[in-house]
């Protein structure tokens, strides 16, 4: 694509009439991008990865915790089977919808809200332990929401996070959309979460203990990596608002690189896509 079509491309995301993805997932500015289109499938494709983060956290029955951006409630889910008294909190409407209906279908009593990341809305030290996996890091304003998330936690509880690094098969994923619509001045990228001593930074003073581990989980798909790059073309925010932001040349050239992406990190050999995400673990203790 040429210059001027990506100047034009940048431009049309900065007067928000077709938002680039790194604009468009600024919640406070802009509608959440997890509402166009249904991302229920990239959900459940890392169910087992997700189910093991929070089996890590060994939850105690009456404990109360927060999941923000918490989707489907699929995570919110797994922590209220353990005991655990749960809220979950995203910025679509639709999921949260979803989320609802799965958590009754399921017997679980779990409070789910529409919000931002960068206002909770929550009292001070409300949870023992506030969980975010791959919900946060695209927050229009890490620093703020680092803050909430340290707000809403109380003193000696417990704060985990998953995000995507910039190396792993979603980060490669990112990085072919920015390379469509680059970030614009001022806009944070996301995958910056991925980074230890970024996540070290942005809760600086507010933590007793911080560990972070480089993970992987598998997103499993029961069709051709082909089929999987559409469906992300169609599903998944950021290249959903990365192909309405560019012209009808990059739109084919990201189309492209997603089904070059599935199809050589497919490990599946029966017709099926399974590729491996790496994320950065974050378990950290409030001050």
């Amino acid at each position: 694509m040429s210059p001027e079509l990506n100047a034009s491309a940048a431009a049309t995301a900065i007067t928000g009439v077709v938002p680039g993805w790194s604009e468009a997932c600024r919640s406070s500015s802009a509608p959440s991008v997890w509402t166009w289109g249904s991302s229920l499938s990239i959900a459940r494709s890392f169910a087992a990865g997700a189910r093991a983060f929070i089996v890590r956290l060994a939850l105690e029955p009456g404990e109360s915790v927060l999941d923000v951006g918490c989707g489907a409630g699929n995570r919110a889910i797994l922590a209220a089977r353990a005991g655990a008294r749960v809220c979950g909190i995203d910025s679509a409407p639709n999921l949260i919808a979803h989320a609802q209906v799965e958590a009754r279908a399921a017997g679980c009593n779990i409070a789910f809200a529409v919000g931002d990341s960068e206002v909770l809305p929550y009292g001070d030290g409300q949870f023992d332990t506030t969980v975010t996996m791959f919900g946060t890091i695209f927050s229009g304003e890490p620093e703020r929401a680092a803050t909430e998330l340290l707000r809403v936690t109380r003193s000696r509880g417990r704060l985990a996070m998953a995000n995507w690094t910039s190396d792993g098969f979603v980060g490669q994923m990112l990085r072919a959309c920015t390379a469509l619509t680059p970030l614009s001045p001022g806009v944070p990228n996301p995958l910056e979460w991925g980074e230890e001593e970024v996540v070290r930074d942005r809760f600086r003073g507010g933590l007793t203990s911080l560990i972070c581990t480089r993970r992987s989980l598998q997103l499993r798909f029961p069709f051709s990596p082909v089929a999987v790059a559409d469906l992300f073309a169609t599903a998944f925010g950021p290249t959903v608002a990365t192909l309405r932001a560019t012209d009808a040349d990059g739109a084919r050239q990201l189309r492209s690189e997603l089904t070059r992406l599935f199809q050589h990190h497919n490990l599946a050999t029966n017709g099926t896509t399974t590729v491996v995400g790496e994320y950065l673990d974050v378990q950290a203790r409030v001050a």
